[in-house]
């Protein structure tokens, strides 16, 4: 994709990897927008990043997904990016009990989100003369985390989604890519200064550099174990990776 001159919305753009992009974005001379649930968190933001525009949204609310994209388009008509970021990345324990409020919204945010949120702006995007929607998934979409597996499974259907609507706009003037994190040390559970956890610059900046030439996927170096490891094999990965976390846990917040 281009890397200036478009008019980007970021969801979940208040901390982590959408603020990241967002600032990464906006330094390179595009309208960047982000949303986010707290606005004292997006005031911030802007006032970090003179021309930053903000909007208040969550992710999980259909009907405010609705109405945000309708104002977007009409203050912004030449909107032509949409970054799916937003989301959450609870622990959860697939051997005990549910937890079905917790899971109902795992998948309200990190999956039903993000399908709301593109098929709002899609017909938009269609009259563009160069779109593109990016999801934000994870390396768990593939070798997944047993101590946090509804959000692997999330992610894992993202990536789904995203194949699946690649193809479905193939003939449009809009694409679909895929950004796929390693660990990245952020607080999306808590920056814990983990070495085995990749710092934000480096992987914001390696992430733009494959931005500009990608057709599908982005996946930085560090996260290419991870990629390739799904297929017949990925079992014993799948369970070398899980005992990892459990011989080295991660640091107490």
């Amino acid at each position: 994709m281009k890397l200036s001159g478009n008019t980007i919305f970021i969801t979940g753009g208040t901390s982590g990897i959408g603020r990241g992009l967002a600032e990464a974005f906006h330094r390179k001379g595009n309208k960047v927008i982000i949303s986010g649930r707290r606005k004292a968190l997006l005031d911030e933001v802007a006032r970090a990043n003179p021309g930053i525009d903000t909007v208040e949204l969550d992710v999980t609310d259909p009907a405010q997904i609705a109405s945000v994209a309708k104002a977007l388009i009409e203050k912004y008509p030449a909107l032509n990016v949409v970054i799916n970021n937003a989301g959450i990345m609870p622990f959860d324990d697939v051997a005990g009990p549910l937890d079905d409020a917790q899971a109902l919204h795992s998948i309200d945010t990190n999956l039903l989100g993000p399908v709301r949120v593109s098929a709002a702006f899609v017909e938009h995007l269609k009259r563009q003369a160069d779109a593109v929607i990016v999801y934000n998934s994870s390396v768990v979409a593939f070798i997944p985390m047993a101590m946090s597996a509804l959000y692997s499974a999330t992610k894992a259907a993202i990536h789904s989604y995203a194949l699946t609507q690649r193809f479905a706009l193939r003939q449009t003037s809009v694409r679909v890519l895929e950004i796929t994190p390693p660990w990245v040390d952020t607080d999306l559970i808590y920056k814990s200064g983990d070495p085995r956890a990749m710092q934000l610059e480096p992987f914001i900046e390696q992430t733009m550099t494959l931005l500009e030439t990608a057709t599908t996927e982005v996946v930085v170096e560090s996260a290419r174990q991870f990629r390739d490891g799904a297929g017949p094999n990925e079992h014993g990965f799948v369970d070398y990776f899980n005992q990892m976390l459990i011989d080295n846990p991660l640091p107490a917040p």
